[in-house]
């Protein structure tokens, strides 16, 4: 199992030099990743007043200030983006990381703070649509090929955007969505790693091995051939010292190849920089 730190990108975590700092000292203490949310505006109304930073800008200091800790969002909502833009920054930056780059994906949220606030539509379902195209369109600008793409959202005419990624073929790309939900699962069974939700469980909680094992078996199922190629499972929370290395080896059991470290958001520690770090420089858990 790998285990990551899971921060907001508003709060203190709006300031570049705390990520680096956050990113410095998750490095020293043996973490695996850094995980920046990719929020505009979150909750408009809990987020009155805060500042927020832009992720790349976020994971670019992280990626000077590290040399081996692997960086990503998540997630980003494709269809806020530009694919075209958005290809360019991940590819800048696993070339600035030495290929260090985990792409997160998913719908996003609030959809109404987050969409409707800028005249963006709210319909779930072209938003959807506008997710999976433009999931297939980063994919070929990453690697390097000249594109040629008329779709229901995207136009794209003979255009190749160089340099490629460092890593090849691109990327891992890991999909979000909330479980029970099949669709943003089948979604992620396309990719490399699947970032499951759960409604049972709120950020910052663990969710019970037996929802892990049901998602973990859903997924291999829509693999099919493909079942035995690997595939991550990232699950999160925040781990109790007492009793971290039974519910870690459970979950592992149930399939979670990623344990993503996460406050709760039922007080402001989740974007205070001085609780993560706490959190940060003990270390990732122990499962033996």
């Amino acid at each position: 199992m790998h285990f990551s730190i899971n921060i907001p990108n508003f709060g203190d975590f709006a300031d570049a030099r705390t990520v680096a700092k956050v990113a410095t000292a998750a490095e020293a203490a043996g973490w695996d990743a850094l995980f920046v949310w990719d929020h505009v505006v979150h909750d408009k109304r809990m987020r009155r007043g805060q500042p927020f930073g832009d992720p790349w800008m976020l994971l670019t200091a992280a990626a000077l200030a590290t040399s081996r800790l692997r960086l990503g969002t998540l997630v980003t909502p494709v269809a806020r983006r530009r694919p075209e833009q958005l290809a360019r920054q991940v590819a800048t930056l696993d070339a600035l990381s030495g290929g260090r780059v985990v792409f997160g994906a998913g719908l996003g949220g609030p959809i109404e703070d987050e969409f409707a606030s800028f005249g963006d539509t709210t319909d779930s379902v072209v938003l959807a649509e506008r997710l999976d195209e433009g999931l297939e369109l980063l994919s070929r600008y990453w690697s390097g090929e000249t594109v040629d793409h008329d779709g229901p959202h995207y136009r794209v005419r003979q255009t190749a955007l160089l340099p490629a990624t460092v890593q090849r073929p691109r990327p891992p790309v890991w999909i979000a969505g909330y479980w029970p939900n099949r669709r943003p699962m089948r979604r992620a069974a396309k990719w490399d790693g699947a970032v499951p939700l759960f409604k049972s469980a709120p950020h910052g909680e663990a969710p019970s091995p037996d929802e892990v094992r049901d998602v973990a078996g859903y997924i291999a199922q829509q693999r099919g051939e493909r079942a035995t190629e690997p595939f991550e499972i990232v699950v999160g929370g925040v781990t109790e010292t007492s009793t971290a290395a039974a519910q870690l080896r459970s979950l592992q059991e149930a399939g979670a190849t990623w344990w993503d470290e996460r406050q709760v958001q039922a007080n402001d520690d989740y974007f205070r920089a001085e609780a993560v770090l706490r959190r940060v420089q003990a270390g990732p858990p122990s499962i033996s």
